[in-house]
């Protein structure tokens, strides 16, 4: 179990304890890391790498949303930002059997659904885009081209024969269309 360094400071007057919790446990200096099986591995491999992209999604989808204007951008993108901690939780767990999260099928049906509904307000165009129209539709392109890095990460991981479960493959595919589609529903709609 890591121990979190803590610092306590007694308030004046009697008052409950205050208690900082610090970031550093000093275990990942040599390059390991901790799955939440507790099994420690190379922040090198494959399950670090592609749970460490769907991070560096999320914050990419961070930004999206802090530039948004539009309830039902951000909306739905913290909702996708949900979805990849749940999906990055799976990854972590070490053995997907033992593992109580899990990406099901209702979230690509979402995914899906929203896709449906967003091409009917704004149809996609028929060239290639050029990303930059404005920082939200922007940072949803950025999203989607890191969510592709981890489905490419996820796939080495299944024919490395460490991920079993197929719809993690078929979310991390989706969620890239749906990244894709909301962005262009963003030129529009910041």
């Amino acid at each position: 179990m890591a121990k979190a360094h803590e610092a306590r400071d007694r308030l004046s007057e009697g008052r409950k304890r205050q208690v900082a919790v610090f970031t550093f446990s000093k275990k990942g200096d040599s390059g390991e890391t901790s799955l939440l099986t507790g099994e420690r591995v190379s922040k090198a491999s494959l399950r670090p790498e592609t749970y460490g992209t769907l991070d560096e999604a999320s914050s990419v989808l961070g930004l999206a949303k802090a530039f948004s204007n539009n309830d039902k951008v951000r909306q739905m993108v913290r909702t996708i930002q949900e979805d990849l901690q749940l999906l990055a939780a799976q990854l972590a767990c070490g053995t997907e059997k033992r593992c109580e999260w899990r990406v099901e099928s209702h979230h690509i049906d979402r995914l899906e659904q929203w896709i449906e509904n967003l091409q009917r307000e704004v149809p996609l165009p028929r060239h290639f885009v050029l990303p930059g129209t404005n920082p939200v539709s922007a940072s949803l392109d950025v999203a989607r081209t890191v969510v592709r890095r981890a489905e490419r990460r996820a796939t080495g991981m299944k024919e490395a024969g460490m991920l079993e479960d197929p719809l993690v493959q078929a979310y991390l595919n989706r969620l890239a269309d749906f990244l894709f589609t909301l962005a262009r529903y963003a030129e529009k709609h910041p």
